[in-house]
This record gives C-alpha cells, sequence and structure tokens, in this order.
C-alpha cells in the first residue's frame, strides 16, 4: 500500500515504511509514525507495508525500486527498514546512488555527491567494511575452537545466517563460487539461489 501528498515534481522524494512485528507498532516504529517522520522529511510518495521476519519478499519495497529513477530520493527512518544487516544495507544503497538516486536515513544522513553526504557515506562503508572483517574473524575463530573437539567432523554446514549468506555475497564480486564455497563453506547450489534471491531483493531482476 502507498499514500501520496499529491506533489507533481519532476524529481520526486519517495519514502519507504515497514513494520514486521506487534512489538513494532507499539515501540515507535509503527507504520503511522513512520509515516508521520517521512512526510516532515519531504516524502511526498509513501510505501507502506507489513511482513514478517520470516519472509523475504517485499512487494511495496520491490515496487518503490522499480519505479524510484536518478534524481529521485529515498527516505527511510532507520536503515533496518530496507535492509536485515549493515552489508546488505550498503549493498542496497550503493546501488541505488550508483544510479544517481540520493538515499535519506534519517537517523544517519543524506548520502548523496555533497561532500557531507561523501562524508557519510564513508563512514557508513567504513562501519560496514569492520562488520564484514568482524564476521570473518568470528567465522575463523568459531572453526580453530571446533576443530580442537574430539568428536569435530570437517563438512558444511546446513544452515547459515543472514549474515553469512551477505558476506558470501560480497566474496562473489571478487571469486569465483568454487572459491567462495571453500572459502566459506556453503555449498555452490546454495550460492547460487541466495544470489538469486538478493538480486530479487535488490530488483536487479
Amino acid at each position: 500500500m502507498s499514500s501520496s501528498k499529491g506533489k507533481n515534481t519532476e524529481n520526486k522524494i519517495y519514502g519507504y515504511a515497514r513494520v514486521s512485528t506487534q512489538g513494532q507498532a507499539r515501540d515507535g516504529n509503527s507504520l503511522d509514525a513512520q509515516e508521520k517522520t517521512l512526510l516532515a522529511a519531504g516524502a511526498e510518495i509513501i510505501f507502506k507495508e507489513k511482513y514478517t521476519g520470516t519472509k523475504t519478499s517485499r512487494p511495496q519495497l520491490d515496487k518503490l525500486l522499480s519505479e524510484i529513477k536518478a534524481g529521485d530520493t529515498l527516505v527511510v527512518t532507520k536503515l533496518d527498514r530496507i535492509a536485515r544487516s549493515l552489508i546488505q544495507g550498503v549493498e542496497l544503497v550503493n546501488m541505488l546512488l550508483e544510479k544517481g538516486i540520493t538515499v535519506n536515513i534519517i537517523n544517519m544522513g543524506k548520502m548523496d555527491n555533497t561532500p557531507s553526504g561523501k562524508l557519510i557515506r564513508s563512514i557508513f562503508f567504513a562501519f560496514a567494511e569492520f562488520e564484514r572483517d568482524m564476521i570473518v574473524e568470528r567465522t575463523q575463530e568459531g572453526k580453530a575452537i571446533a576443530r580442537r573437539k574430539p568428536d569435530y567432523r570437517e563438512g558444511r554446514p546446513k544452515k547459515f545466517t543472514h549474515q553469512q549468506i551477505d558476506h558470501a555475497m560480497v566474496l562473489l564480486k571478487e571469486h569465483s563460487y568454487t572459491q567462495v564455497e571453500l572459502m566459506t563453506g556453503i555449498s555452490v547450489s546454495t550460492l547460487v539461489r541466495a544470489k538469486r534471491e538478493w538480486k530479487k531483493q535488490m530488483g536487479l531482476e
């Protein structure tokens, strides 16, 4: 569902609001509360939706990403409204910025090609890089500890966290599927499925 203030400008300001639980509706993150904040930030067209954390499909966000174009602005109250992790958020924000779209994450700042926008981008991406490094470090430490156990068996884990999958998507930019499989333990078939889902979420297919 979407709402509009009815303005007709060449470059539009889009807002996106999302809730996933009843708890969020009570703690100030309700759709109404987000919409008021987005309107105050200048949003002209607002897309809103509810979905549980177990669902990856976000029809309204997908629709927004298919409509927004160069020169437009996307406004959200917090990064976690549009991304499940900082790494995924970086990928989405980077994609939008490369298309010439300004991204305004209200509790962080506006990211565009102005000096202040570039500074915020640099800080944002630096935190994402730090998170990626921490994931790698924790993964390596976990494997080292596991190998010391008498009943340890080398093998691929059956399930992976969102952070592990996001990290694998980053690695796939510079490495082959086989190489990433060896580095992460995530099978090629799982990586292919995750890559397909990631592209769908990013609006790339």
